[in-house]
């Protein structure tokens, strides 16, 4: 594209630039749209757990334009300042978050090829940068002048850097499964079906997933693990002297980073764009439709971009169903949780799925049933699963 750009713009780095800030309006429009959803189902999901009805008024019967609703009062509600508070950071704060909580979405595939920016080390990448985000929490606890706010972003701090330890070494189990840190080689590996997934590769793996998730729920500062901002302990937080846009823009980053967790546990353990079934390779296949013929591999990408939100968009359903349902941990529970159970917990699934990887390189099935199973698991599998059984077989 950057090459088709620039023979009508003479030149690429102007090409390039044009076509980065596409991608950057597309992914920003995305996220935001997504997140607007979001705070319009937190309201509808909470409301169905306590036997409510929610919004109903904004935008008809089921509320729709309610997030609408809720932009327009923030924007006019007056932006205040304390007197106390360090100017500059007290408004860099809230946008450090959300730059944070954004730039991960840039190295997230949606389908096979569809992502704005492909990198090797696009999981490593996306773990890191989404790391980043406690220090726009960090400087909100700090610049707005209150023990309430600095007390909370001193909490945030400790629960983030304690729980990015298991949270990576979750990640890295279906990783070393799959042979590869790149988000689109390892989703193109689970191609086929459910039984591709790497959530089902191994017991090891498939409890990894549900480590992952639990330090997911606690990075990203959802309850039960939101002790940094405990109203009933400390007010609101670090974000106590927020109000208006800026209190907003904290919970956009929140909603965003909820999305991006849940859409790089898709990629990692669920399958990443593919269906629990085949169903469009079969409707290829009824029709007599070649798989690549460029109209065809457009509607699988579009199809599988489809199954790849409404993962992502279940896994937010999930934390928001979690909040409205479990209580509230203490502090000390909430590390202890880190500490005690997901580190060690992650540490030994990752040594049982290196353990399992040695014992069945080419799979169960062809260890207890010799060669023949292997090249016929081989056969039906991905292309990388099919690499390694070969390999495996070639070692014997």
């Amino acid at each position: 594209m950057v090459d088709f750009l620039a023979q009508y713009l003479g030149s690429v780095w102007l090409a390039g630039t044009l076509w980065a800030l596409v991608q950057v309006v597309l992914v920003l429009t995305v996220v935001m749209i997504s997140v607007a959803f979001f705070t319009w189902l937190e309201r509808k999901e909470s409301a169905r757990i306590q036997d409510r009805l929610g919004p109903t008024r904004v935008g008809g019967r089921f509320g729709w334009l309610q997030p609408v609703a809720d932009g327009l009062k923030l924007l006019m509600k007056e932006d205040l300042i304390p007197a106390a508070a360090d100017r500059v950071l007290f408004r860099a704060a809230p946008y450090v978050s959300f730059c944070a909580a954004f730039t991960v979405f840039v190295a997230l595939p949606v389908a096979s090829g569809w992502v704005a920016l492909r990198l090797d080390a696009g999981v490593f990448f996306v773990l890191a940068v989404a790391g980043l985000e406690v220090l726009g929490v960090v400087l909100a606890g700090y610049a707005s002048g209150s023990k309430w706010s600095l007390f909370g972003a001193m909490r945030e701090a400790a629960q983030v850097v304690s729980y990015e330890v298991p949270l990576a070494l979750s990640a890295v189990v279906p990783v070393m499964v799959a042979g590869s840190i790149d988000p689109v080689t390892i989703g193109d590996l689970q191609a086929g079906g459910f039984w591709n997934w790497l959530v089902f590769h191994d017991p090891f793996t498939f409890a990894a997933f549900f480590v992952y998730f639990t330090c997911a729920v606690a990075s990203v500062n959802r309850a039960p693990f939101d002790l940094p901002e405990a109203e009933s302990e400390l007010v609101a937080g670090f974000m106590t002297e927020y109000s208006g846009f800026r209190w907003s823009v904290f919970f956009m980053a929140e909603y965003a980073s909820m999305l991006a967790v849940s859409f790089l546990a898709a990629i990692l353990f669920l399958g990443a764009w593919h269906g629990p079934l085949p169903l469009v390779a079969g409707v290829y296949a009824v029709l007599g439709i070649p798989a690549g013929h460029p109209l065809a591999i457009f509607v699988a990408q579009l199809a599988g971009a489809g199954v790849f939100l409404v993962k992502g968009y279940l896994g937010v359903a999930t934390m928001i169903w979690l909040r409205w349902t479990l209580p509230r941990l203490r502090i000390d529970q909430v590390m202890t949780m880190c500490l005690k159970y997901c580190l060690p917990l992650s540490a030994a699934m990752f040594l049982g799925a290196a353990v399992w990887l040695y014992a069945f390189p080419a799979g169960v099935t062809s260890q207890l049933l010799g060669p023949g199973a292997a090249a016929t698991e081989a056969a039906g599998s991905p292309p990388a699963v099919a690499g390694r059984t070969a390999l495996a077989e070639g070692g014997r």
